[in-house]
């Protein structure tokens, strides 16, 4: 039986060992100005105006693009809180393209934690009456901290700083506030509470990712819940063949968001990483671009 299992498993490392050169060469393309790690400088060139489909902070040294949470909510919390046409139509061009294959393969915050989470240690599964509810949260962060407080929680001057960001975000602590302190000795002397409150949070959140699989895109990332929205209708689908499916079960075991795949493999949760792909032994998943749709039969008795 352990041989057997091990057999099961050689597909599924093969899969994770090539989604992790994917993840890796997506995470260089968006931080590709070395030169600012280096010197402790954010990169300012032309490309900076372009949001990255991903969370991945202005303010990293090696940012060459913008994150749309952030370039959103620099808009809404100005003193004219316009609306961002730009920003929400090209992540909802994102959205309707992949959904959240964007969550599985491109985000580095996502590889973040999938690295965190092959350290050798007991895993934990939440109870589902803890699980479900939690996962409405990252909608209600979306509303809330990226939306609402920059529009009506303004100072003086009908200005509002980034919520989400600023309070909030690990994945710019991790790549922009880290790299810089490291680098600026000005920096450093300015810490204060704030940081430490952001440095608290990426801790608590790395730390469950150990034991947890993806806690921050299960829990609290706005992004992500976005691109939920267009899992059912993006031109990326997963597709299980019903007639080839054996009900083993390999598919959810694998599953590191939990997903019910035999009962909704297009579930808003699921964020495309072909685990449950690779480790089928019928061959009964497949997934990719789907330009028009499939042709379904129903047999009348």
């Amino acid at each position: 039986m352990h041989r057997n299992r091990i057999e099961q498993l050689k597909p599924l490392r093969k899969h994770e060992r090539k989604r992790l050169g994917i993840q890796f060469l997506a995470a260089a393309l968006a931080n590709g100005y070395l030169i600012g790690y280096a010197k402790g400088t954010i990169f300012t060139g032309s490309t900076k105006v372009a949001c990255v489909p991903v969370l991945n902070c202005y303010s990293c040294p090696g940012a060459l693009g913008s994150c749309p949470v952030g370039s959103l909510q620099a808009v809404l919390g100005g003193d004219r809180h316009n609306f961002s046409f730009y920003v929400v139509g090209l992540v909802m061009l994102f959205g309707v393209l992949l959904g959240r294959l964007i969550c599985g393969v491109l985000c580095p915050f996502g590889l973040v934690q999938d690295l965190v989470y092959r350290l050798p240690t007991k895993k934990w599964s939440v109870p589902i009456n803890i699980d479900r509810p939690l996962r409405y949260l990252k909608y209600v962060v979306g509303l809330v901290m990226v939306v609402l407080l920059p529009i009506f929680l303004t100072n003086q001057f009908g200005l509002a700083p980034p919520y989400f960001c600023k309070y909030l975000c690990p994945a710019g602590t991790l790549g922009g506030g880290i790299p810089l302190l490291a680098m600026n000795e000005s920096l450093r002397r300015m810490i204060g509470v704030l940081f430490g409150w952001k440095m608290l949070t990426l801790i608590f959140i790395l730390l469950a990712a150990v034991f947890v699989s993806r806690p921050f895109c299960k829990y609290l990332c706005p992004l992500g819940a976005f691109y939920a929205l267009f899992n059912r209708f993006s031109f990326f689908q997963m597709h299980l063949d019903q007639e080839k499916c054996i009900d083993c079960g390999l598919c959810e075991k694998v599953c590191p968001m939990e997903v019910e795949v035999r009962k909704n493999i297009n579930h808003p949760e699921c964020i495309r990483c072909g685990r449950c792909k690779a480790v089928c032994p019928t061959h009964a998943i497949d997934n990719g671009l789907q330009l028009k749709p499939r042709t379904v039969q129903i047999d009348i008795k």
